[in-house]
Formats: C-alpha cells, structure tokens, sequence
C-alpha cells in the first residue's frame, strides 16, 4: 500500500512541476532536465513555492 501512495505522490509532483514550469515560460521534459540554467531551475522552484503558500492562504 505505501508504494502506491509514493507513486502516487510522486506523479503528483511531477504534474506539478511541470504546470509551474509552463507557467514561468520554462519547457521541461520528460526525465533529465539537467541542461537548465540555474535562473530556470530558480522559477521553477520560486513558482511551485508561491503557488503552495496561495494554496496554504486558501484553506
């Protein structure tokens, strides 16, 4: 049961990485994405951060 919620949990995130990457105007693809610059991979990470705080404000 718990390798399914990790599943789970794990494809969540990555649909919601790649939402907030479309968001900031960053192409992501599937698997390595090592060829990002340091600034991409900042609004990625900035754009998921801000969204889950609006998220946190909301409940």
């Amino acid at each position: 049961m718990k390798g399914e919620f990790t599943q789970k949990g794990k494809e969540a995130m990555e649909r919601f990485k790649m939402e907030s990457a479309s968001e900031v105007g960053v192409s992501l693809k599937q698997g390595y994405n090592g060829d990002l610059t340091a600034r991409q991979a900042g609004s990625i990470g900035g754009q998921m951060v801000k969204k889950m705080i609006d998220a946190y404000k909301m409940q």
